[in-house]
Formats: C-alpha cells, structure tokens, sequence
C-alpha cells in the first residue's frame, strides 16, 4: 500500500479561516492588508507580517492590500511610503490594485464620527489632555465620568465641525466613543477618535485640522476595503473589543480581528521608535545601515527575499510572544548563499609568500570552482605566479602539534594549486613577520598531481601582481546583550556592541572581482559571505559588505561563557 501524503500542518489562523469555510460563515472572498504607518523603514518584524498577510491571502485565492495607515501627520513622510514599497516589492509580493491609504477615507470617517455623535455613543471632551488621563482611572480602579460626558448632541456636533474647520486650538477638544469608564480595559474608556492638529498632511495638505487616531481609522479603513480578516500583532489584542463595538455601531462590514505573536529576534530591536534614535542621534549611518534590522538594512547586508521569506516560514505563526534566535536567520542565509553565492579568494590581512623555485616571469592559470553546489557554474581563472599574498594567520614561526596550516618546514597545499613548503621567512626590525619563503612541488598541480602527497592544511592565496584591493566592512550584532529591551530602566542605547562594526581598508581580492556589481554576492573561501555594498565605494575601490560568518561564531563564544 503506498504511504499516504503527508498532511499540511496550519498555524491557527489557518486553522480558524478552514472552519470557517467548512461552517459557511466565510462567503466572502478572503482579503488581507498590510497596514504600516509610514513614518519609518521596515523591520524584520514587518517582514513577519508582510509573508503572513500575504500568503494567507495567495493561499486561499484571495487579495491582499497595501494600506498607509497615515493618521499622524508629525511624523510621517513620503520618503517612508516610498521605501515601504520598495522594500514589500523587493520581497517578493504585490498588492491588489493600487496602494491605498488611510487618508483615501477620511472624509468617510468624518462621516463615521458623526454618525457616532448622531447616535449618542460619542461626544466632544473639552477636558485638558491631563484631565482626561487623571479621569480615565488605572487598570485597578474605575474612571470618572467627564464632566462633558452628557453634551446636548446638537452641542457636539457643532463643536466638532468647528473643530475640522480649525476654529480652535489644538488640545482644546477632542471626540471620544461614549462606552464604559468603569471597564477593565483601559482602551474601553471612552477612547479618543479624533483630535485637532494643525499640521500639514503628506498627502492632504492643509485641508484637515483634525485627525482620527489609529484605533478609529484603522478598524474602519478595514471595513471600508471589506477586508475579512485583520491580522495584527498580539500588542493589539486588548484594542479588539473597541474595533468590534466600532462596526458594531456603525453597521459597517465585519472585519475580523486575529492577532499573532510579533517577531522579537536576539541582540537586536524591532520598535521603529528606538530605531529611528538610533538613526537620528548617529549610532548606525542610516536606516539601511547593514547592522540594521531594518528590510533595507538587511539587503545591503547582503541578505536574500528567500531568505527573509524562508525564516518567516521557519520562525511560524505563534500565539504568544516570544524571542527568536538571531542565529535562525543567519542560518537562513548561510543556507540560501551557499546555493547561490560565486565562490572568491579575498585575503583580509595579507603577507607576501615567495615561491623561490618558481621561474620568475612564469604565470599559470589556475581552475578554481564557482560553485560546489551548483554543477553547471563552471571555472573561474587564478592567476598563479612566483610571488603571492596569504593571510597572516595561516603562518606561525612556533606552530603547536594541531596547526595544520603553514610553519617552518611545514606542508600545506595552495587551494587549487600546488603543494608548498616553507624554508624560510623574514621579519623586520620590530620582529614582526614580512616575508614567508616556499618552494613547490611540480608533481602535485590540483586536478593533475602524480605525486601521491598528503597534507592535512588547504590555505587559500592570491597572486601579488594581479590581487586587487577592496574595502571589507566586517558587520556583527548591534547589540551585546540577547535583549536590549527587557530591562526598562537601561538606556538600549548603552547596551550597543562596541565591535558591531570593523573596517578593513586594504583587502585583496582575486581580478574576476573587478567586474562585480553593486548587490553581487560571494562566499570569501574560508572568511563568510560578502556582498559589494549597493550605496558606497571608498577612494574608487569597491566596499563588500560582511553578510555573514561562514559558522555560527557567536554560539561558540556563548558556550565557553557559561
């Protein structure tokens, strides 16, 4: 008897939407959004829900929207809009239709708040904003009634379109939601839906004075798309019971609202808040600063949309918060890049070794494989001569027993090339090792050696006269703690590795390099995965940005800590 498929396992929201298929309560065709607030790049935890809301809805055969929930005018910019889009594209997904925006609706909401203020379930509040949070109470006691709880609503509605046409200051009036100060749940006190603000919108300009807040225009910008299931981050569990009474009210298309754990990941913050700090008061270059958890940051590091895409896939769908491993999504690219990434010579710290059999004025072309994994990659040429450059650390004049690499009277073989000894070696005055003398064995060519050698050390070299010189940006975690955000009183931004960045200002690569572009990605043999950096060179030299180690160095450091 053959053996059964094996049977898909669905995280629950999954879950929730088949019984919903099964029950007939879902007719509707599934739509999904993806809400940002523009007023910052994308994180990896952005990136979270980008796969989520978009598979589900790729799934089911159904549609997903983009939607700028843009409700803040202080803070948000065109520039963000632009990158956001950038950034869900570059991933690999597209919206239905065109990108919408909170702001397509707000005179559907204003007409929403009135609606509210018609029916008596909201007012004008002419409290101060310190009264208003001196009434609302604390989650262990109940809240006061404003004294502006009972305003005619003749009263109300004047006020509030006065409000909109800018007749008052702002924080002299706000609209709240008539529902329940004595509720446990702190959102249900007679929240805020509007505010007055004399700010200029990105999109609208001048023409609005006040502006719905998040909870307000989010839910009801949810209905208006018809959107059936509202995927959110756990942190908006508590905001649901104010999103139903919403549409309750107002009789507007049911939105469903599910929320999800967010994606924490080690050594590393996700709040675009803290972020920005980060960005404006100087600690990273800028939002796309490889040391970023940012989308952008992530792609000039180097980082894949399979990538990105497969360690969503791996991290899931979970109820509760929790922290992820940084070293899952390293792994994710180790796993994708050793696939996908042209294999190169790149020596960080060179010191010259001279082949002193060698004939001078002899040079040979070496085979070197572009890929191991991929058989249809071919060859690429190295030129091999008398005088090379090694890394520094493949020498040492005292070598213990399990130093399988070079030392006096020493063998290892030149990776695609040939087997050398070492004879001698030279230092200068300070005592510091310049010069490392060898000579090589004809019989032992990689591809052709007749010699029957065996050497237990493969080092990697370039040759002098054609290496080119590159700058290396060696890029680590930005954070030396696993959770820079667990303690409250520590300022994160003390907490930042010192280390996270190493700048390396005369590296040599083997020549093919020369022809790569911005965004190219190789595997340094035996150094990690670099990929040339999209935005900079420095003194017209390439910059090859650090993606990742090629083993998980942090874990071993870990260990021998505890």
């Amino acid at each position: 008897m053959a053996d059964s498929p094996p049977t898909e396992t669905l995280n629950f929201i999954e879950q929730i939407i088949d019984e919903n298929l099964r029950s007939g309560q879902q007719t509707a065709t599934i739509k999904t959004r993806f809400p940002p607030e523009p007023n910052g790049y994308l994180h990896i935890g952005h990136a979270k829900a980008i796969c989520l809301n978009f598979g589900i809805a790729a799934k089911y055969g159904g549609k997903c929207n983009l939607r700028f929930d843009d409700t803040n005018p202080e803070t948000e910019d065109t520039s963000y809009v632009n990158s956001i889009m950038e950034d869900v594209r570059w991933l690999g997904f597209d919206w239905d239709g065109e990108e919408k925006y909170a702001s397509d609706y707000f005179h559907k909401l204003f007409d929403f708040a009135t609606k509210l203020v018609q029916q008596g379930a909201a007012y004008v509040d002419s409290q101060s904003a310190e009264e208003i949070s001196d009434y609302r109470g604390t989650p262990t006691e109940p809240g006061k009634l404003s004294p502006f709880r009972d305003r005619p609503v003749e009263e109300s509605l004047d006020l509030l379109t006065r409000m909109k046409e800018g007749d008052f200051p702002e924080g002299s009036h706000v609209l709240r939601a008539k529902i329940d100060m004595s509720s446990p749940n702190m959102h249900l006190r007679d929240p805020i839906l509007y505010r007055i603000k004399h700010v200029p919108h990105h999109r609208t300009g001048d023409e609005w004075k006040i502006y719905p807040t998040y909870d307000f225009a989010h839910g009801q910008s949810d209905s208006l798309e018809e959107i059936t299931y509202s995927l959110c981050s756990l942190e908006f569990e508590v905001h649901r019971p104010l999103y139903d009474w919403l549409i309750e009210q107002l009789e507007i298309f049911p939105s469903r609202q599910i929320e999800f754990a967010r994606l924490n990941l080690s050594y590393t913050l996700v709040t675009k808040r803290k972020l920005k700090v980060l960005v404006e008061e100087g600690f990273v270059s800028g939002w796309d600063d490889p040391r970023m958890p940012t989308i952008s940051g992530l792609r000039r590091r180097g980082y894949t949309p399979a990538a990105i895409r497969n360690f969503c896939d791996k991290v899931g769908v979970a109820r509760r918060d929790g922290i992820i491993d940084t070293g899952l999504l390293e792994h994710s690219i180790r796993e994708d890049l050793n696939k996908t990434a042209k294999r190169a010579f790149a020596v960080l710290d060179p010191i010259k070794l001279i082949v002193t059999n060698y004939p001078e004025g002899k040079e040979e072309m070496m085979k070197g494989v572009v890929n191991p994994e991929d058989e249809n990659a071919g060859f690429r040429e190295l030129p091999f001569e008398r005088e090379l450059y090694i890394e520094r650390d493949d020498f040492m004049e005292d070598p213990p027993k399990k130093f399988f690499r070079l030392g006096p009277g020493r063998e290892v073989r030149l990776k695609y090339a040939y087997i050398v000894r070492c004879t001698d070696f030279k230092k200068d005055a300070e005592g510091n090792i310049v010069e490392i003398h060898c000579e090589y064995d004809p019989q032992t060519k990689s591809g052709a050696d007749t010699s029957g050698k065996k050497v237990k050390g493969t080092i990697h070299w370039l040759s002098a006269k054609y290496a080119q010189n590159v700058e290396v940006r060696l890029y680590d975690r930005l954070f030396s703690v696993e959770d820079p955000a667990a303690d409250k009183s520590v300022d994160f931004r003390t907490l930042i590795n010192e280390n996270s960045l190493e700048v390396i200002s005369n590296v040599l690569v083997e020549p093919s390099l020369t022809e790569a572009k911005p965004g190219d990605r190789f595997q340094f043999e035996r150094k990690g995965y670099f990929v040339v950096d999209e935005n900079e060179t420095e003194g017209g030299r390439q910059v090859f940005n650090r993606t990742v180690t090629l083993r998980d160095s942090w874990a071993k450091v870990s260990a021998k800590g505890k």
